[in-house]
């Protein structure tokens, strides 16, 4: 096997948004040599996924976006929806073909990238570098060895956490006999949906056209729910809630997403990073994982092109993580639900609010959002933090094992 200045362990969002970016010619800077490795096609490899974010400038991946909107839709579980226009920002919808696709016509003009489709059994610190352990499709166990892995596969398991909830969730890609959706808006939160004991859950539509959208049942809370429980709350959503008439499913999604404020480790050797999701990119309170993977693989291939240390930054700044360890607490305690959102939405431009999810707010903005939320049972949740022991917990297995969201909802 040949020798890389850096390896690349999976080619998700994360593993193939870094190759891309050191693809790329820099004038006056190294370009560094790379194997990106990814999953045989098997339980291993993900299912197609759709991406969301937003964003008030182009982008390395516009070419991979499906759809875009400039307004968002709450709606509480009773009265009047709230809805607004998020200008400058856009919402963007991405597909996983488009994505891989895009990307990898671009990989395959780069004479500094390799692909390669194996398994990863290991990866092992070694001095100046890393050895990578492979099981090719042949079956044949071979060593890739390089000075930098960057490892962006799903953990195994959380570390120790105060609170730990499952954003889970499942949808439909409809296709309906007569027009159903406003293609110019997006219900990004409809809490009409049957509330559960413990947590919350909503409804969430991503209209790409009259009469196609992505339709989705989301749950904040500790399990995931069985398959047919999942087909059920989406029947239920479409049919009962939007009313959406004689329509044809046309594919499915189902993920699940760890919400924790337990520190996500993004070194696990001398040589051994992980990215993305794996490495902290999720936004602990809303599961949104794209943007800040983008932001993470920007600044390693700045430092790798720079000969520096590439230790992947956090994604999310420490304010908004201690503000998400509250929000968690808030909600795993049943002092903030549905209503929370929903008051959010309606005292708080869309486009700042959306900033904020983004961690893109000054503290000043960050202190205004806050005395918009119930204030004593937001108080009475951080105060309680620091005397809340750690915990592990035990991450799902099989079909509702966590992945790269597959929708990243809000």
């Amino acid at each position: 096997m040949p020798e890389a200045d850096v390896a690349v362990v999976g080619a998700g969002a994360a593993g193939l948004s870094l190759a891309h970016r050191l693809a790329e010619s820099v004038p006056g800077l190294r370009t560094p040599s790379v194997v990106l490795v990814d999953a045989p096609p098997g339980p291993l490899r993900p299912p197609p996924r759709t991406w969301c974010y937003w964003t008030a400038e182009p982008g390395r991946f516009d070419a991979a976006v499906r759809a875009e909107w400039q307004r968002l839709r709450v709606r509480p579980r009773t009265g009047a929806p709230v809805e607004g226009n998020i200008t400058p920002l856009r919402y963007r919808m991405i597909r996983s073909d488009d994505f891989e696709r895009v990307v990898s016509r671009d990989l395959a003009r780069s004479p500094t990238v390799r692909r390669l489709e194996a398994t990863v059994e290991a990866v092992e610190d070694v001095p100046g570098g890393a050895h990578v352990h492979l099981r090719d499709p042949d079956n044949r166990t071979r060593v890739l060895s390089a000075r930098w892995v960057f490892d962006s596969r799903p953990p195994g398991s959380l570390p120790a956490a105060r609170t730990t909830l499952l954003q889970h969730f499942h949808g439909w890609f409809v296709r309906t006999a007569r027009p159903a959706f406003d293609p110019a808006v997006v219900e990004l939160m409809d809490f009409r949906t049957p509330q559960p004991a413990h947590g919350l859950s909503f409804g969430y539509v991503l209209p790409t056209g009259p009469c196609e959208a992505l339709v989705e049942y989301t749950e904040f809370s500790a399990h995931p729910l069985t398959p047919d429980r999942y087909e059920a709350a989406v029947r239920h959503y479409a049919d009962d809630i939007l009313q959406l008439g004689e329509r044809q499913v046309l594919a499915g999604e189902t993920g699940v997403i760890p919400m924790t404020d337990a520190p996500v480790p993004r070194q696990t050797g001398a040589s051994v990073f992980r990215i993305g999701a794996a490495g902290g990119a999720t936004r602990p309170a809303t599961g949104y994982t794209f943007a800040g993977l983008q932001r993470q693989t920007e600044a390693v291939a700045d430092a790798l092109r720079r000969g520096r240390r590439p230790a992947p930054p956090a994604a999310h700044p420490m304010r908004s993580r201690l503000m998400d360890a509250v929000l968690l607490r808030a909600l795993d305690s049943g002092r903030a639900g549905p209503e929370l959102f929903c008051r959010l939405f309606a005292r708080v431009p869309m486009a700042r609010l959306l900033r904020f999810l983004d961690g893109d707010t000054r503290p000043y903005e960050d202190l205004s959002i806050g005395l918009r939320t119930p204030v004593g049972p937001m108080l009475r949740s951080a105060l309680e933090l620091p005397r809340l022991p750690r915990r592990p917990f035990d991450l799902p297995t099989g079909p509702a094992a966590p992945s790269l969201p597959p929708t990243e909802t809000a």
